[in-house]
């Protein structure tokens, strides 16, 4: 029997083109100079062809679905910050206390956090789903990261909570995450998957210094040459060796999203890992989403130039959780609204430029 993400990526289809061909003729006949609204008519143009309706449905309300796990290579000093930060963060996105629960107040949206490998135990009556693959990966530098068996178990997770997400109401998925150790893995999976090197895509994370950024780098480096093998077998095999179980699970988050026919706004340098991933598991699917911003990372950018996508905001910002992608959900309504509700020079009796 197929598992719950193959069966997603099954149902992953091409945008509809009949859809698309009618919402950018629908644009030129608003009240507008034509392309006057720059990147908010190409959103609602996409928005249509995901929903293969014209205009496209409001994407609200929104899902936050945060996935957190813990990271075997942060023993090789690659972060200031200590392992049990993350089921103390998750304690408190559960509580509502983080950045993406202030955001997602704002925009409306729910947050669900999942806990897929948290390695501290986490307090007692936390609100937290668990799904957990195994209590972190083991360290990516010496050894696989995952089996491939753990990373299938992980895309599923990811797949799993799209599906309910959507058949709970949501309108749109914004991916999060939590894992200290993770901007490591993700720059692991962004140089395997596009063939640069460990120095372009590697950033400071949560705040290294010089020499510790250098380690970073020798590390990913290590690991790249260590997994070689895997990392050539296909992108499956890839995420396992290097990846993390966050990075699997929003992988299998965005595939679950595309399949169920909302968008997926992606946040940071993880999930563009993720969905570059995704991409490499599912062409194709990279269509259906939406860059909600441009980290600082540089493995951000080195994904999404991969993946030929524009982000809808640059707001310095390098936080993850989903933080990014939150605030871009407001500019996702605006685009469909827009379609939806703005008058066109025909109903509205607005005499058109000549010619």
């Amino acid at each position: 029997m197929p598992s719950l993400f193959q069966r997603a990526a099954a149902a992953v289809r091409p945008l509809d083109s009949a859809a698309v061909a009618e919402a950018t003729a629908h644009q030129d006949r608003l009240t507008k100079p034509r392309r006057a609204l720059g990147r908010l008519e190409e959103v609602g143009v996409q928005l249509a062809g995901i929903a293969g309706a014209c205009p496209p449905p409001v994407p609200r309300p929104g899902a936050v679905v945060v996935f957190a796990a813990d990271h075997g290579v942060v023993a090789e000093g690659v972060t200031p910050w200590p392992q049990e930060v993350t089921a103390q963060m998750v304690a408190n996105f559960a509580s509502g206390g983080a950045a993406i629960n202030v955001l997602a107040r704002q925009a409306g949206a729910t947050v669900t956090v999942v806990d897929v490998g948290v390695a501290t135990p986490l307090p007692a009556g936390c609100a937290v789903l668990s799904r957990v693959v195994r209590r972190g990966t083991a360290n990516l530098a010496l050894e696989p990261a995952m089996a491939v068996d753990e990373c299938r178990a992980a895309l599923d997770v990811g797949a799993e909570l799209a599906a309910a997400a959507v058949a709970g109401g949501a309108r749109a998925l914004v991916t999060g995450e939590m894992g200290i150790g993770n901007t490591t893995a993700s720059a692991a999976v962004i140089a395997a998957l596009t063939g640069r090197s460990a120095a372009d895509v590697t950033g400071r994370g949560a705040g290294v210094d010089d020499v510790g950024l250098a380690r970073k780098v020798a590390v990913i480096d290590g690991a790249l040459a260590l997994h070689a093998e895997a990392i050539a077998a296909g992108p499956l095999t890839a995420l396992a060796a290097v990846g993390g179980l966050e990075v699997a699970a929003l992988a299998g988050f965005v595939v679950g999203g595309a399949a169920a026919g909302v968008p997926v706004l992606v946040d940071g340098v993880i999930a563009n890992a993720a969905l570059l991933a995704a991409e490499r598991l599912v062409p194709g699917v990279a269509a259906r989403c939406l860059a909600g911003h441009r980290s600082t990372e540089p493995g951000a950018a080195a994904a999404l130039a991969e993946l030929a996508m524009r982000p809808l905001l640059d707001l310095g910002m390098r936080l993850g959780e989903g933080s990014g992608a939150c605030l871009a959900l407001p500019v996702v309504e605006a685009a469909a609204r827009i379609m939806a509700e703005m008058a066109t020079f025909d109903s509205a009796g607005v005499t058109e430029k000549e010619g």
